[in-house]
Formats: structure tokens, sequence, C-alpha cells
């Protein structure tokens, strides 16, 4: 299995009230990608003062192999939900990694 993490950092021109319809459509990946095992989502409750980068919502998929977290990227839903961050994204942070289980 492989592990998908994502922080989203928005600009000023992001409506926190777009963070519901952001995490719907990631939730909604579950059923349309093959591959995914498991998917959470959530806009960024931290109360940490390391938290000095400003990164609203969170992201994690669990991906039953590498080949599907490679064929999640150009999937169409997953484009779909890419589309949705234009004009509002400034900063992506990503990490993959294996889980051995």
């Amino acid at each position: 299995m492989f592990e998908h993490l994502v922080a989203f950092r928005f600009n000023d021109s992001y409506n926190p009230e777009e963070g519901d319809l952001l995490i719907q459509t990631l939730i909604s990946l579950k059923e349309q990608i093959p591959g995914i095992v498991e998917i959470t989502a959530g806009v960024n409750v931290t109360e940490e003062t390391a938290n000095i980068h400003g990164y609203t919502l969170g992201l994690r998929v669990t991906f039953e192999s590498r080949e599907a977290l490679l064929a999640y990227g150009p999937h169409p839903a997953h484009q779909y939900f890419v589309g949705l961050l234009g004009g509002i994204l400034d900063q992506v942070v990503v990490v993959d990694y294996p889980v051995n289980t």
C-alpha cells in the first residue's frame, strides 16, 4: 500500500465556504478512482504555533499499490478536483510513501 498526503495553502481569493465543496469532491474520489482503499480530508484546525505556513486543507489517501497511486494523478475525476483549485491555490505539499502492513 501507499500513502498520499497533501497539504493545501490557499490565497486570498479562497472563500472558506468553498472548503465543503473541495472536501466533498475529494471524498467522492474513492467511488470514482480504482485502487483507493481509504480517503480522508478536512480543514486544518490546528492551534499549534508551529503552523506558521497557514495550510488550510489536508488530504490523506491510501492506495492499494504504487500503480494505483500513479494512475490517480491523471484520472479525470482527480483532474476535475485540480480544476477547482484554479485561482485559489497558493502552495501545495505532497508526500507519498510505501506502507508495510
